[in-house]
């Protein structure tokens, strides 16, 4: 972990890991010029992470109704700076707008408002998302997903490992600076997961193509972080 005291925690909940291989040379072209792209056995990978969460409150701080709990929705890939890796985000979809303002000022991360709607049935989890203003583009999901095996600690050197556990995530700060934001949690406990997209255009707005193959998929219902402050990112 980080020197410092960690400054904001969250609490995760029924997030889906959707998954695709991508050739690299077609994503390479999608990041910031100070992020280098992440590969696994040669292939870049993009994530589609739909959950909600609770908690979300800085240090000390009780969490607030209204504020602390609301859905999110991440479009990501992974990337490395110095060879420390971490995880990048196309775009970051939420359902409150206090949160959405305050991670685009003071995180320079690239957040969205969207109307979202989270329904558990039965364990089945019903989600779906719509980006209110369309000048950001059309982004839509409407995706049901469950767990479909028993939890497993992801293998360090395996995909599922490469994908997850991931300690910090980047994005440049307005003259184009890789900047880091650590965070910290326990290892993911990982199911098997299986899910129906109904609607899928969160990858469009990023000139990104999904493709046609299934996705890899795993789920997970819950995950307790905290979070550092937003540094410049610097060499190991």
């Amino acid at each position: 972990m980080p020197d410092g005291p960690w400054i904001m925690t969250q609490t995760w909940h029924d997030l889906l890991f959707a998954h695709w291989s991508i050739a690299s040379v077609e994503l390479a072209a999608k990041i910031p010029a100070a992020l280098t792209l992440d590969l696994y056995d040669g292939e870049a990978w993009v994530g589609i992470v739909p959950f909600h969460m609770t908690n979300v409150a800085p240090r000390g701080v009780p969490p607030l109704p209204l504020v602390s709990a609301f859905p999110e929705l991440n479009l990501r890939t992974y990337v490395h700076v110095d060879g420390r890796p971490g995880v990048y985000f196309f775009s970051l979809d939420a359902g409150n707008r206090l949160a959405v303002a305050v991670a685009r000022t003071l995180f320079h991360l690239p957040y969205f408002f969207a109307r979202i709607r989270v329904e558990d049935r039965g364990g089945v989890i019903h989600y779906t998302s719509e980006r209110s203003r369309k000048d950001h583009g059309a982004a839509n999901l409407a995706v049901t997903y469950e767990p479909s095996g028993s939890i497993f600690r992801p293998r360090q050197g395996s995909l599922e490992y490469f994908l997850t556990e991931r300690y910090c995530l980047y994005t440049v700060d307005g003259g184009g600076r890789a900047m880091r934001l650590d965070i910290h949690h326990p290892p993911w406990p990982l199911q098997p997961a299986t899910a129906t997209f109904h609607v899928n255009t969160m990858a469009d707005p990023a000139g990104i193509r999904l493709p046609g193959k299934a996705p890899l998929l795993h789920f997970v219902k819950r995950q307790d972080m905290v979070a550092w402050p937003l540094t410049a990112a610097q060499s190991l």
